[in-house]
Formats: C-alpha cells, structure tokens, sequence
C-alpha cells in the first residue's frame, strides 16, 4: 500500500463494536536519534516493513528500512542498499507485496544530486534484486519520493521533475521482475512547483498520483488534484480535487499529499485543511472507477493543527486509518490516529500511544491490512526523532481472546497472550485488576475455549 522492545495496552470498545489492542511498540533494534524510525510504513502478509530514511549505516542520512513480524513485534531483516552513501534518504518511501520489498531514495546521487532511485529486494531473503532509475533521470528530480507496488508494477514518484515547469513533477511505472520502465506518467496540465507525484498509490489497475497545492509568486495558487491513470494504457482516467464549497479559504488544505487506493476506494489526505479550525485536517473518499466523491472526513474532537489526513490508509474491507500527527491529546504535538467506515465517513475510534510524549508525532505515517493497524511516531525517542511503530490489532467484543484480530481463535493468539502477559501488559489482564498471575491466565483461557461466534 502506502508502514523492535514490546509494549501492550488496551483500548476501550469502540462505537463501532470492536476492541483495538495496542499490540506492540516497535522500535529500531539498533535506533539512533534522529533516524525517524518509522517515517514510511506498509504492510503485506504480516510483514511490516518501517523506513528509517535518516539513519546513518551508509553515512549521514543515508537510510534504512526494517522488515518487522506483524503478530509478534520481532525484528526480521534490516535492508540497506549496495550503493548507499550520504543523504540517500532510502526509506523516505517504502511498500511492500507478494514478497517483493520496494524502497524509494530520493536523495540518491545516482544521475545527479537528487537524482533519486529506487531498489527491489526479496522478503525472504533480504537479498537486493535491483536498482530502479527512470530512463530520463536528472539531478533535483528527486525520484523515489513516493512509491506503490501491485501485481508486479512499481509506481515511482518524482515530484521535483520539471517536464512541465520547475517542480512540476512526474512518475513512473516499472515491471518489479525485469526492472523496466514501462510508462512516463504527467499531469493533463502543468506548472511551476506543481509537485505532481508527491504521492501514489497503485491498485487493480488503477494508478493514484497526488499533486499539492503551491503557490507560485505572480501566479497564485495552483490547486491540488489528484490524476487517477490506467496502468495498462498510462492514460488519464480521472482527475480528483477537494470540492471547491469546502476549501474554506485555505486553497485545498494540502489535498493530496498522501493518498491510498484498495478494492475501489480512494482516500485522500488534506492535512492543512480548515474545518473551523486553522490546519485541523480532513480526508476524502473517492470512487476509483467514477470519480466520484464519497465522503468527507474530519474528526469529532478536531483542533487547530491537529493535521487530521497527515497519513492515510484503506484496507479491502473498507476501513480507513487516518493519522493526525500533531493533535496534542496525550502530550504537545504527540499525535493520534483514527479509525472511519470510508464510504459512509463514521468515525469508528481513535488511537493513541499507551505511552504517548511530547513531539512524538504518532500518526506520521499509517497502514492496516486484515485487522492490523501499524502506527508511526517519527519523533519517538524524548524528542529526538528515533522513532517508533505501534501496531494495533482490531478485534470484537464478542471475542476477547481474538487479540490478533482476524477473527479465528489459534496458536497466534495464544503466543501473543503469553507475550503480553510477559511484559505485564494491560492486552494480559483479562480480569481487569491492574495485576498479572493465574486468573488472567484461567480467564483468558476460559475465554479462548468459549470460541468466537
């Protein structure tokens, strides 16, 4: 789509009739400050893969990106490229699918200062399967900005190209097997500082590229949009924009500065958006095959720049999971994320770190897939930008044992009873008294036996 010391707390039932499960607090096994661990977050098969795109293993700022175990927090692999050096940046973007890693770096020198690159690598194995550089590469391009994966096509994001004006940006689509570039996508109109691929998304066919809204001194604003494009073809389908009675004087918020596509779904961020507060943030839900909008989202408990839409993601059962990096209810600037029905925009709940700080921005960066909702906190770390991911597990009321949230009563569940229950964590006291011993055990073994309806 598109997101390792343990940590479990619980939240309370949501209005939608779930429990969410705060599972695991995930952070670098050898972390640093200022890698901000967690920057680019996504999410394939249990595996999450996390970039820490200022880590200094190649150099300063060079990047990283981790592979982490969804049901048990444990650190799988640690990705570095073979050329990596100093101000790569590789994991400012990063996804995952059907065993195949891809990693932006846009600071990558590769044709130029800020050339940018992408490289392919193996889950498996860890191995680097390739390097990915547009046939047209040029210093300042920055590519590999924003990247997406889906049935063996790589989307890329330049965002810095200036095809169409200085900064007007561009992307690519590449075969993930043979490496090939296979189309140059642009915009049906362009301008100066027009970001066009500053962000993507990838799904059935169907290819997302957001452009933010800039303004350019002696022309105005240019209003963001989001161009949807047939894969196949690289042909306009669509172009998507905030609907103009709410932009509220705030020229779109920032519309498109992330964005995610599943089963027909499009969710769009708008972090700066203004909905009667100064940068409180919205979302927006689009229809992938008509274009047409489908909800318009912003919090209950909204709050100046709050910066609700920061991050967004949608899984296959249309739930959306939106961050708001710095709204301030655990700590200043210590960030949140919330849970919404995308087509009918209810909010469902609100997730917070159990141990939430000043300027950790939790909600920085946001995924879920099959009832796991992993969360970033860049500036995890006493406000010195470590960074961390929480991972959150979305069960039901009705079965408590279910804290890997998939709705089937296994061995996972067990081991992650046991896990909790180690760590002394809430996730662990099934009898609710604040201590861990036989009767959390009895409990939740009682509760295991009794089964999901």
């Amino acid at each position: 789509m598109a997101t390792t010391c343990v940590g479990i707390g619980l939240l309370a039932a949501s209005t939608y009739g779930a429990t969410i499960n705060e599972g695991y607090k995930v952070v670098a096994s050898d972390g640093a400050a200022d890698d901000e661990f967690g920057y680019a977050i996504d999410m394939s098969n249990g595996i999450i893969a996390v970039g820490a795109r200022n880590d200094d293993d190649n150099g300063i700022n060079s990047g990283s990106v981790y592979l982490i175990s969804a049901s048990s927090g444990d650190q799988i692999a640690k990705l570095l490229p073979s050329d990596g050096a100093a101000g790569d940046q590789f994991g400012f973007s990063v996804a995952i699918q059907d065993g195949v890693v891809v990693v932006g770096a846009p600071g990558d020198v590769h044709n130029g200062v800020a050339s940018g690159s992408a490289y392919i690598f193996d889950v498996a194995t860890g191995a680097e399967l390739g390097k990915l550089v547009p046939n047209d590469p040029d210093a300042g391009d920055e590519f590999g900005n924003s990247i997406a994966i889906d049935n063996g096509i790589v989307a890329v994001g330049a965002w810095r190209a200036d095809d169409l004006g200085d900064g007007s940006g561009a992307a690519y689509l590449f075969d993930a097997s043979s490496g090939s570039q296979l189309e140059k996508l642009l915009p049906d109109a362009g301008n100066n500082f027009q970001t066009f691929g500053v962000s993507i998304a990838i799904d059935d066919g169907v290819v997302a590229v957001g452009s933010r809204t800039f303004f350019v001194l002696g022309e105005g604003f240019t209003f963001a949009k989001v161009h949807l494009f047939d894969a196949d073809t690289g042909q306009v389908t669509h172009v998507l924009q905030a609907d103009i009675e709410n932009y509220n004087g705030d020229q779109g918020g920032q519309f498109a500065d992330c964005i995610d596509i599943n089963n027909g779904l499009i969710a769009v961020g708008a972090p700066h958006r203004n909905v009667f507060f100064d940068f409180s943030g919205a979302a927006y839900v689009f229809d992938a095959t008509s274009g047409e909008q489908l909800a318009f989202i912003f919090p209950e408990d909204r709050q100046d720049r709050d910066h609700f839409g920061f991050s967004v993601s949608i899984d296959n059962d249309g739930m959306l999971v939106i961050g708001a990096n710095e709204d301030d209810d655990t700590a200043w600037s210590g960030g949140s994320a919330y849970l919404f029905e995308a087509i009918s925009g209810s909010q469902v709940d609100k997730l917070l770190a159990s141990d939430g700080a000043d300027f950790d921005m939790f909600g920085s960066s946001v995924n879920i897939e099959n009832g796991v909702i992993a969360v970033g906190a860049t500036g995890f770390g006493d406000s010195t930008f470590e960074g961390a991911v929480y991972v959150f597990n979305q069960g039901t009321e009705s079965c408590p044992a279910d804290l890997t949230g998939d709705g089937a009563l296994d061995f996972f569940d067990v081991s992650a009873f046991l896990s909790a229950y180690n760590a002394m964590s809430p996730a662990a006291d099934f009898t609710g008294d604040g201590v861990y011993n036989f009767f959390d055990v009895s409990a939740f073994l009682n509760a295991f036996n009794a089964g999901c309806p």
